[in-house]
């Protein structure tokens, strides 16, 4: 321990900073992207085979289960991740308190509201495909 930490004893067996979120978030992120290095490969070399059946083609595709659940977990990781990044940018980038706090609130808003429009589109394919 330097002469100059003033970390407390408490902080220091916990690993938090003074922020006391820094290393949660940085976790965070790092096992969305561990998600993601799994899950945007599927998502690539599936896509690129479903669209080559056309658009009923891509439809069957999404309307299998299997598929359904990877395409909302890929959606949930990647918004979540996309969160976490721009709430990174805007601390760091944006200076007027009022102003950052209204990125902040919109970032999750848009991640949020970008999540649902996409894991709805993908339920509504899968359970009106047999319909």
């Amino acid at each position: 321990m330097s002469q100059h930490d003033f970390t407390t004893p408490t902080a220091r067996a916990r690993g938090l900073g003074s922020a006391k979120a820094g290393t949660e978030h940085h976790i965070r992120q790092r096992v969305s992207a561990i998600a993601l290095i799994f899950l945007v490969p599927w998502f690539l070399f599936s896509v690129i085979n479903a669209v080559q059946g056309g658009y009923d083609g891509a439809l069957d595709w999404v309307a299998q289960p299997w598929n359904a659940v990877l395409l909302i977990l890929t959606f949930g990781a990647a918004f979540y991740h996309m969160r976490l990044g721009m709430q990174i940018v805007i601390e760091d980038y944006i200076y007027t308190p009022g102003m950052k706090s209204a990125l902040l609130i919109l970032n999750s808003f848009a991640c949020i509201a970008l999540f649902v429009i996409t894991a709805v589109s993908v339920l509504k394919i899968w359970f009106t495909a047999g319909v």
